[in-house]
């Protein structure tokens, strides 16, 4: 149904639900004192430290940070968007989910993206039945076949053909100006020179899915050799190849929980994989692993291996991916790294060896991240000489503080400790310097990978990482030139030899600790003591000139508490989610989690004492607007002295370290 979900809904809604009741029917919660405890459903953990309160029908964990409302716990815990969680809630409440109506502009975008799914996903039918029926389908056919390729898993992953031609989706879809107009946009047509021409032509096309499913784009494939190789989707406004993976709506559909996710480096390696019966195979779009990339994966599942080959690029590849998991790995999630032997790929080794000796490669052989970081800064280095162990550590150090707050970082350094001999502090120190350039390393010459054993596992390379993977991360096939058809390309046939070529496109949640600054300590206050609201407003009205980040999110907080002072927290994570987003709906989550079980939270503190300790913050907020006041006065005197003010300045001074009071 069209329209956005109102506000009051949401928050009726959340009145309507326990959270408590919600959340044990998946996690088995236990009373402790007024609130309910379990392991963390979200990481892995033997001690419980996530935390579900009743009174304030929110939750939050203190080992990974996660916390939100019945809403939010839906959306993580069974992997829904907004309005599918807030579907699901309304039906066990037995409530119809109303939607406001849209403005004009609002219906005509939803609109609009609505016809690109439609015709992207028309285009995918097209380009199927083209592979089943076209004149020249058998080149492709007979490609597919030579790959390995079923015809199931063909229409599995629904795998199509665009012929030769210029315009042949242009005639089949472009039925009207706003058809082609739209073909366009998706990216499917290119306008150059005033003429449409079909942006695939002669290729096998592999049509990409985003996670509900949806056609956003495709990657096509050449039939022989020449160049370019493969070509994708351009940016539109439903395809963003940084956020996409290629095979993960597959893999969710064979898999109820994801055992991983092997990240490769092309289609062909994602669909020979899942032949084989290994679904979890995926492959970014075009692009260098990212950190998005690894967000989407990790939503899925908590491992994520990549698999690379062992020559230069591989290296260069696999030094891009561990940087970019560095700030992503979370306690209890795994990444790994799979070298294969030079020449072989994915799909060319899991038909040599079989699926379950493929497995065990990953088993056995995938390099853990924490062995792979150490590996490749030590490489070349002798741990027994003193030189070297400070090398190690200034390497290594600005890596590992570059994890999130938890366990794992701190494993890691007490690891790096045990390595150089120094201790945490020491090693935290270096961390927070800024890296030394490296020297490049020298040229040396790597033996040949050994030849393949039907009935043994393959020795795995982990190449040493290096300083030159620049041109991995920094080529954009996006610049080369597509020239377009001739003038007369409307007469062009099938067969002719000469054919123009495309260009080549195919080559957190925040940490658990909050700081609480004094505004941030009266807003966590607040969302507890909400009968504080209007001490607060009177507070806050004397020192709206304060220049402070977070002073903006007190006054939201107060102006939304004053007009409904009997408020859940749960209720104003929902609110704060429509009104400002999702991560701001985080950030006061954690900011309410960490402040659970501080004494001004406490129910058994008096009023008078949360009254006093209100009043303390606010105390702080107006010595920093003095401060913040007397600044440019006080560096003036400081600099030429008390007798360079004048007398009007020396009276303003006076007022102003007055209000310290």
């Amino acid at each position: 149904m069209a329209g956005l979900i109102p506000q009051d809904f949401v928050d009726d809604l959340l009145d309507r639900i326990d959270i408590v009741s919600l959340i044990d029917s998946r996690v088995k919660l236990k009373k402790t004192g007024k609130n309910y405890s379990a392991c963390c459903p979200f990481h892995d953990e033997k001690t419980p430290s996530f935390t579900v309160s009743q009174d304030k029908q929110f939750f939050y964990c203190f080992g990974c940070g996660a916390s939100g409302n019945a809403v939010g716990f839906l959306m993580d815990y069974e992997r829904l968007d907004f309005p599918d969680a807030v579907e699901s809630l309304a039906h066990l409440a037995g409530l119809e989910v109303p939607r406001e109506q849209r403005s004009p502009e609002q219906q005509k975008q939803a609109q609009a993206r609505k016809s690109l799914y439609t015709l992207l996903e028309k285009s995918a039918e097209h380009f199927e039945l083209q592979l089943k029926a076209h004149g020249n389908r058998q080149r492709a056919v007979n490609y597919l076949k030579g790959r390995g390729l079923t015809g199931d898993v063909v229409k599995h992953f629904g795998i199509g053909y665009a012929p030769p031609g210029w315009d042949n989706l242009l005639k089949t879809l472009g039925v009207t100006d706003e058809d082609k107009s739209l073909l366009t946009e998706a990216g499917m047509l290119i306008a150059g020179e005033g003429k449409l021409y079909d942006r695939f032509r002669e290729r096998v096309m592999f049509p990409i899915r985003d996670i509900r499913g949806r056609v956003i784009g495709f990657g096509g494939r050449v039939l022989d050799d020449s160049k370019p190789k493969y070509l994708n989707s351009p940016e539109t406004p439903v395809f963003h190849k940084g956020k996409e993976l290629y095979g993960l709506y597959e893999a969710r559909q064979a898999y109820k929980d994801i055992p991983r996710l092997l990240v490769v480096e092309g289609y062909m390696d994602v669909v020979a994989l899942a032949q084989f019966g290994l679904r979890y195979g995926v492959a970014t779009l075009g692009t260098a692993s990212g950190e998005e990339h690894l967000q989407l994966a990790f939503k899925y599942t908590s491992e994520v291996v990549f698999c690379f080959d062992g020559d230069n690029a591989g290296r260069r590849a696999a030094k891009r991916a561990l940087e970019v998991a560095l700030p992503v790995m979370q306690d209890g999630r795994t990444v790994r790294f799979l070298f294969l032997p030079d020449g072989e790929d994915p799909d060319t080794l899991v038909r040599q060896i079989g699926p379950e000796k493929f497995e065990t490669l990953i088993r056995d052989r995938a390099i853990s991240l924490e062995d792979y970081l150490f590996d490749s800064v030590s490489d070349d280095l002798d741990l027994k000489r003193l030189e070297h162990r400070a090398r190690l550590s200034k390497l290594a150090a600005p890596l590992i503080y570059r994890l999130p707050k938890g366990v794992y970082r701190e494993l890691m350094f007490q690891q790096l400790a045990k390595r150089t001999g120094l201790d945490r502090a020491m090693l935290m120190e270096l961390a927070e310097r800024p890296p030394e350039p490296e020297a490049p390393p020298a040229p040396s010459a790597r033996p040949a990978a050994p030849a393949l054993d039907a009935d043994a596992v393959p020795p795995m390379v982990a190449p040493p990482l290096d300083d030159s993977y620049a041109d991995y991360e920094n080529f954009d096939p996006g610049v080369a030139i597509d020239n377009g058809p001739p003038p007369d390309y409307d007469q062009w046939q099938p067969g002719e030899e000469a054919r123009p070529r495309q260009p080549q496109l195919f080559a957190p949640r925040s940490e658990k600790t909050v700081q609480f600054t004094p505004a941030r300590l009266a807003a966590a206050l607040l969302l507890y003591h909400t009968e504080l609201v209007e001490q607060a407003a009177q507070e806050l009205s004397g020192i709206a000139e304060l220049n402070d980040p977070d002073l903006p999110l007190l006054q939201a907080l107060v102006t939304f508490l004053a007009a409904r002072p009997s408020v859940t927290i749960g209720q104003v994570l929902g609110h704060w989610r429509g009104a400002h987003g999702p991560d701001a709906e985080a950030s006061i989550g954690q900011l309410a989690g960490m402040h659970l079980f501080t004494s001004v939270a406490a129910d058994d503190q008096t009023p008078a004492l949360r009254a006093q300790e209100l009043q303390d913050i606010f105390k702080a907020l107006r010595q920093r607007l003095v401060a913040q006041e007397s600044l440019p006065l006080v560096e003036k005197a400081k600099q030429q002295g008390l007798k360079a003010l004048s007398a009007e300045e020396r009276e303003q001074l006076r007022e102003i370290l007055a209000k310290k009071a």
